[in-house]
């Protein structure tokens, strides 16, 4: 697993806590005001639609978000809130038995998924790694991300066309790089990663980068990338 970044490296990351059961919510904020995790809470919300209102207010890096709630689910509130801002980072906390959920919120544009039972080490790491850009999903769900893509990816007639350049940087998403790790790799600007992000997340029919790499994967587009440079 990659190293997330110390306290120390960076300034805190801004989190946005959304969960509807207002003790779980409130401990859950106490433990991450501790100071040596490097994280600010901004705000808190017990329900979607709250969640949603949040978001767009506080422009959070990072939104912790509960699937099960009143009014509007995670699901569809990770929907809402990518479709405003899509450079939005959505974490998934959820117990063992809503993986399915999960993975549907996965697909939806989460970056990131921590199961309730996850310690909280675990925990930490994944809400700095997803800070970063990084996709953060275990290696069982990861597998069925793969192997049963959505249905608009299965019935795609066509890949679409890239560019070199936009392929090298769809293989980092695919990786789990954030964009500062792809720039560096490929000797490029972060500004010029970006770039080449949003030519290429309208290319593949999608809102944001998790969707990216599951359609990339879905398609074989980095296979076929690799087929050409043999062929070279």
């Amino acid at each position: 697993m990659r190293q997330a970044e110390s306290p120390t490296d960076s300034p805190a990351i801004r989190v946005l806590v959304v969960e509807d059961h207002t003790v779980v919510r409130q401990a859950f904020c106490l433990l991450l005001a501790d100071a040596r995790y490097g994280i600010e809470v901004v705000g808190e919300a017990g329900d979607g639609v709250e969640a949603v209102a949040l978001a767009q207010a506080l422009q959070p890096d990072v939104i912790v978000m509960d699937l099960l709630m009143p009014m509007m689910g995670g699901i569809e509130a990770t929907q809402v809130i990518l479709r405003q801002n899509a450079d939005a980072r959505v974490l998934v906390l959820t117990s063992d038995e809503n993986e399915v959920d999960a993975l549907a919120a996965i697909r939806a544009g989460a970056m990131g998924f921590v199961p309730k039972r996850a310690s909280v080490d675990e925990l930490m790491h994944t809400i700095h790694s997803v800070a970063l850009d990084q996709l953060v999903v275990p290696r069982a769900l990861a597998a069925r991300l793969v192997a049963a893509p959505p249905p608009d990816v299965s019935a795609a007639l066509t890949p679409p066309v890239l560019t070199t350049r936009e392929l090298e940087v769809l293989a980092g998403i695919v990786r789990g790089q954030s964009n500062r790790e792809i720039a560096h790799a490929l000797n490029l600007s972060t500004a010029t990663v970006r770039t080449h992000i949003s030519h290429l997340l309208p290319k593949l029919g999608v809102a944001n980068r998790t969707q990216a790499a599951i359609n990339a994967t879905a398609l074989g587009l980095l296979e076929e990338k690799d087929e050409r440079v043999r062929n070279i």
